[in-house]
């Protein structure tokens, strides 16, 4: 595993969360909340955790969140300029970002793409499913250059960056030695996924 000491994590809050209705931080998990699940668990592997969120803020609803807490003050914008202030904000390069609805996140697998970014790559992106995993991957600083492009142009979709940048992407077959059910990438979108997290983890019990 990378050394934990030089490792920044960015954790993104800002969702409308309008297929679970609910907000997804927020949600009960494991006897905790997925926010606070979510940043325990980065803590395993990264010294430096910040979450971007609303300006609503989720610092006054977990007063005790070990986290540095930024403020995304342009609520609902989407995951570019969440992902620009998160980057921005790091402590250390590269980072790894993920969303704050990945109950099952693990900390292994994601120090390892941190691990294997090389001074070419800009990005480490695995692929799930076929899909980039683009909110669960990992970032240099130096892309923010590449996320202000795409804010001035008016591009929403965090999918739009990989094109704009020199990505290493990361096969299932790699990250199964680590995550052999690729459960990090279980992401919760409703009730019914809510729902099958929590049965996933009682019976893992």
């Amino acid at each position: 595993m990378a050394d934990c000491r030089r490792l920044s994590a960015v954790v993104l809050v800002g969702g409308r969360s309008s297929r679970m209705g609910r907000d997804k931080a927020t949600l009960p998990f494991d006897g905790t909340t997925l926010i606070e699940r979510t940043v325990a668990t980065l803590h395993r592997a990264f010294a430096d955790v910040l979450v971007v969120a609303a300006p609503e803020s989720i610092s006054e609803k977990f007063p005790t969140l070990d986290a540095t807490i930024i403020r995304d003050e342009a609520p609902f914008a989407g995951p570019v300029p969440a992902l620009l202030i998160g980057l921005r904000a790091a402590r250390y390069d590269p980072v790894f970002a993920c969303s704050c609805d990945l109950p099952m996140l693990n900390a292994a697998l994601a120090a390892w793409l941190c691990s294997i970014i090389t001074e070419k790559n800009d990005a480490v992106i695995p692929i799930v499913s076929e899909r980039l995993q683009v909110l669960h991957a990992v970032y240099r600083k130096r892309c923010t250059s590449a996320l202000d492009t795409m804010l001035a142009s008016g591009e929403k979709s965090l999918r739009a960056l990989a094109p704009l940048l020199d990505v290493r992407a990361v096969v299932e077959s790699d990250m199964r030695q680590i995550d052999p059910e690729l459960r990090s990438f279980f992401n919760l979108n409703t009730p019914d996924d809510y729902a099958a997290a929590v049965e996933l983890v009682g019976s893992r019990k």
